[in-house]
């Protein structure tokens, strides 16, 4: 059965090359739903200027594409709220030394 817990547990799988960090922890996943084994994930980026945007969005899409059980896959690019920071989960910004 898949579950949002799951979801982000596969996303973490997905790495932005800026920061070598994964896209859960650095806040880039806005939403999750879960619906009759289709998942819909919003994420953004940390800039729209992003060279390696594709990228990202392909690696979402195909690790929850692998995921046992997922029937189909919708991922969507936002700018609103726009990415800052502070959206880095706490735990990260603390071990990489960020207020």
């Amino acid at each position: 059965m898949v579950t949002q817990q799951g979801v982000l547990k596969a996303l973490e799988a997905v790495i932005d090359p800026e920061l070598g960090l994964n896209i859960v922890e650095m806040g880039l996943v806005y939403e999750v739903k879960v619906e009759n084994d289709e998942v819909d994930v919003k994420m953004t980026l940390s800039a729209r200027a992003c060279p390696l945007h594709g990228s990202i969005l392909n690696g979402a899409e195909n690790v929850l594409k692998r995921m046992n059980d997922v029937r189909a896959v919708r991922v969507e690019l936002v700018w609103d709220p726009p990415w800052t920071p502070d959206r880095i989960a706490p735990e990260t910004r603390k071990r990489m030394g960020v207020r």
